[in-house]
């Protein structure tokens, strides 16, 4: 059975320096996994290969389709949404405007809408008219998720949606989470609070040193001190 993403031996650089040894791991449809580790273990530089950020080698197919050789524009176009750490927002253009640039034309109806995005964060439809620049980090790491909804993709690719945040925030955050999941939509969550990815994820997988150390469910990876104690330091 094809998985949704399928990564094998993936390699990835930046600059002269590599930073992922030969990664694989798959992603079936509607499926969520959390991906752990410690900061530099790789986690954002995988997260930047699947988008085609970074220069990389290896195997990546989406949905069957290699993804090699292709734009973020166009890896974005076959429906993989991207959330980065540091909430790539346009700051001289309005909350409505930024949302308006993360619509993506799909064959089918699309499952986000405004409605959804405002919905979800009521914050964003208060300062819909307010320029990026001017929101908190909060705001502004909701309106970058909200933006990632509206190109209504098959995957969400989201690097550390919390980090940062009020708890206020966190909740509703996680709340947007849940609804992705409740309408299908697969997610490789990079998520350093165990306990809300255990909430919404399948599976955990745990990087080390650019490379795949660990790859089951929570429970597999509950028993296996090893991994815990060498890759991640915590209880």
């Amino acid at each position: 059975m094809t998985a949704l993403l399928d990564i094998r031996g993936l390699r990835a650089w930046h600059g002269a320096s590599q930073a992922l040894h030969g990664v694989n791991l798959r992603i079936e449809a509607g499926e969520v996994l959390a991906l752990a580790g410690r900061n530099g273990s790789g986690r954002s530089t995988l997260a930047r290969a699947i988008m085609g950020l970074v220069r990389s080698d290896g195997e990546l197919h989406f949905a069957g389709r290699s993804l090699a050789g292709l734009r973020p524009f166009e890896i974005a176009r076959l429906g993989i949404g991207y959330v980065p750490e540091h909430r790539d927002v346009f700051p001289t253009l309005t909350v409505h405007e930024n949302l308006l640039l993360g619509q993506i034309r799909r064959a089918r109806a699309p499952r986000f809408t405004f409605d959804d995005a405002y919905a979800l964060f009521p914050v964003l439809r208060e300062r819909q008219r307010t320029r990026a620049g001017a929101l908190s980090g909060g705001e502004q790491q909701m309106l970058t998720l909200a933006r990632a909804l509206l190109g209504d993709p098959d995957l969400l690719v989201i690097d550390e949606p919390t980090e940062g945040l009020a708890a206020q925030r966190i909740e509703q955050v996680s709340a947007c989470l849940r609804t992705l999941v409740e309408r299908g939509v697969a997610m490789l969550l990079i998520e350093q609070r165990l306990a809300i990815a255990h909430a919404l994820a399948q599976r955990v997988a745990v990087m080390g040193h650019g490379e795949i150390v660990f790859d089951g469910t929570f429970d597999a990876f509950r028993e296996r001190r090893d991994v815990i104690d060498e890759w991640l330091g915590v209880g």
